[in-house]
């Protein structure tokens, strides 16, 4: 599990701006392969794939957990054996750390959930 998966999501505050592209890119390389950073810099992608409805929509369920109980919620486009996953800080128009730190327990569970009912292809 990286050290990004292990820390927790912390509330925007007044006046609170987006990371830079440099710390962008230093956060990015501690994810998964499958991240990038679209919108100009200002949202965090990965689409994930699965044989079936079934196994798309367990990791969509523990996906909601995670927002849940980080306090931070991706936009989500599921279908039936993918799922589109957008990470953005809208109360600051960009990037935060808690973006990354979403993607990272995103990661920590898919390599967790590797050989199992959920495991993405």
């Amino acid at each position: 599990m990286s050290d990004l998966a292990k820390k927790r999501c912390t509330p925007s505050r007044s006046g609170d701006v987006p990371i830079s592209a440099a710390d962008a890119r230093q956060l990015l390389g501690q994810l998964d392969s499958g991240w990038c950073v679209v919108d100009e810099g200002a949202a965090l992608r990965r689409e994930i794939r699965f044989s079936d409805y079934l196994r798309t929509m367990a990791f969509v369920n523990a996906v909601a957990w995670i927002a849940h109980s980080e306090d931070h919620h991706p936009d989500l486009e599921v279908g039936y054996n993918r799922c589109l996953i957008r990470y953005a800080t809208h109360s600051i128009g960009g990037l935060s750390e808690n973006d990354f730190i979403c993607a990272a327990k995103i990661d920590a569970l898919l390599a967790a959930e590797k050989g199992s009912p959920v495991a993405a292809e």
